[in-house]
């Protein structure tokens, strides 16, 4: 029985000091992850149709907030052709959608 108690008590240290070491390399994890930085926001966004086609339905700058599944990055030559081809901005004369998505056709683009 004394060898078992004793086989009990070293088990618990040992499992302290696995617990200690558990908790410091979660918080590193923890710390790596919130010091890497966020991606850089595509410069364009373009806003697809619904449909079968989903042809480009409105065009918007890439620090919009309001983005869901049919938004899609664009560069800025695709955003310049859409618009030569009639695509529309977001807004007109500084509308800002939603409060806060800034339209193509008051961001100097066209």
């Amino acid at each position: 029985m004394p060898r078992l108690q004793t086989l009990v008590v070293y088990l618990r240290s040992e499992l302290g000091r696995a617990e200690r070491a558990l908790a410091t390399a979660e918080e590193r994890a923890a710390a790596a992850v919130r010091q890497q930085s966020a991606p850089e926001p595509p410069a364009w966004l373009v806003k697809r149709g619904i449909g079968a086609g989903r042809l480009p339905a409105r065009l918007y700058t890439g620090d919009c907030w309001d983005t869901g599944k049919r938004y899609v990055p664009a560069a800025a030559e695709q955003v310049r052709r859409l618009l030569a081809q009639g695509a529309r901005g977001a807004g007109v004369s500084g509308y800002r959608h939603g409060g806060g998505c800034q339209a193509t056709t008051s961001s100097g683009m066209t």
